[in-house]
This record gives C-alpha cells, structure tokens and sequence, in this order.
C-alpha cells in the first residue's frame, strides 16, 4: 500500500471509532441535564447542612421567608416538577416553620424522585411534551431545563446571602477561598469578587 492509501485507512478508522464512541454516549442532552441536576442537587443538600439547626429560622430582612422556608419552596418545587415531567402528581408539605431535620428527609424524598426521571430520560424522551399546567404542552426538554434546573440554581443564589451573613462560606464558594476570608486564583485578600 502506498503512503495516500495508507493515510486514508488511517483517517477511515478515526472517524469510525469516533462514531462507535458517540453512538455509546447516545443521549448526549440528557447527560448534559443529569450533570446539571446532579451538580445544584448536592449544592443544596450541602448547603442545608452548612445551615446550623438554631438558624434555619433566620430571615435576614423581617418580610422574607427563613433559611428553613426557602428550603422548603426549592424542595417542594423539585418534587412536583419531577413527577410532573414523569406524569405524576406528588407533594411535599411542611409546617410553618420548618426544621433541619425535616428539611433533611424532604431532601432526600425529592431528590430520589429527581434521580429516578433522569434516570429514566434519554434524548428522544425529552422532545415529547407534558401539560406544564399554566405553562400549558411544552417539552419536557423545556421544563426540566427552564423551571427545575434554573429555578433550584436561582434559589441556590438567592440562599447563599443567607449563609453569608451567618459568616458561613457557601459549597459553591467553599473551594475558591483561602482560611482568613481570602479568595484563591491571584484575588488579593478582600479584593477578590464575593462568591456565591
């Protein structure tokens, strides 16, 4: 064979094992989505373990609701928007003001509902729609990425004031400072942009 045959059975054989690669991975979109899902999950179940149980109630401004009632909302919006998207309807309720404890295990019950739709998706899946009620037939695509993902990642922001006036560093944040308030990545300390 000569040198011009030889390089085209080279470049056949890459594109080949490039496709027998891609042809695995398979549902691409939907390892996108579980990523992100998998990332703000345990962004705030480590965030309402930063918490100390004392202040689950603190409001940091009288008129909005406590570390434990903001919890509640983000666990109770997960919930019924996974088992919307799977076609179910399920609730988590809380009392007025709710407590680590309970916040805890509503974690865990929403979060595995959660696991189990992305368990469940593959990317032909998510082009089918749902009645996403006031938001009437959309994609499931839409709603996992438009209502779950940036609705938790929202409240995920929000709350990390609240554990910044609690002087406590949030998980998001918790590998980009240094002891003493300092920020790593050439920031001088106090310069640096506050984390979320």
């Amino acid at each position: 064979m000569n040198r011009f045959c030889r390089m085209i059975l080279a470049g056949v054989l890459v594109c080949a094992c490039t496709l027998a690669v891609h042809a695995q991975e398979g549902n691409p979109i939907t390892a996108n989505l579980k990523a992100s899902w998998e990332n703000i999950r345990d962004l705030l179940v480590k965030m309402a373990d930063k918490m100390p149980e004392a202040d689950y109630a603190f409001k940091p401004t009288p008129d909005i609701q406590s570390f434990g009632q903001r919890m509640a909302h983000v666990i109770t919006f997960n919930v019924r928007t996974c088992a919307q998207v799977k076609g179910e309807q399920k609730m988590i309720n809380f009392g007025a003001e709710p407590t680590k404890a309970e916040i805890t295990v509503a974690m865990r019950q929403a979060n595995d509902e959660c696991d189990s739709l992305f368990s469940s998706l593959n990317d032909a899946e998510l082009v089918k729609t749902i009645n996403a009620g006031r938001g009437g037939q959309r994609m499931k695509l839409a709603v996992i990425e438009g209502n779950l993902l940036e609705h938790a990642q929202e409240v995920y922001g929000y709350m990390a004031v609240y554990l910044r006036l609690k002087g406590i560093v949030p998980p998001s944040s918790d590998r980009n400072e240094m002891p003493g308030g300092g920020m790593r990545g050439g920031a001088p300390q106090g310069q640096g942009m506050p984390g979320r």
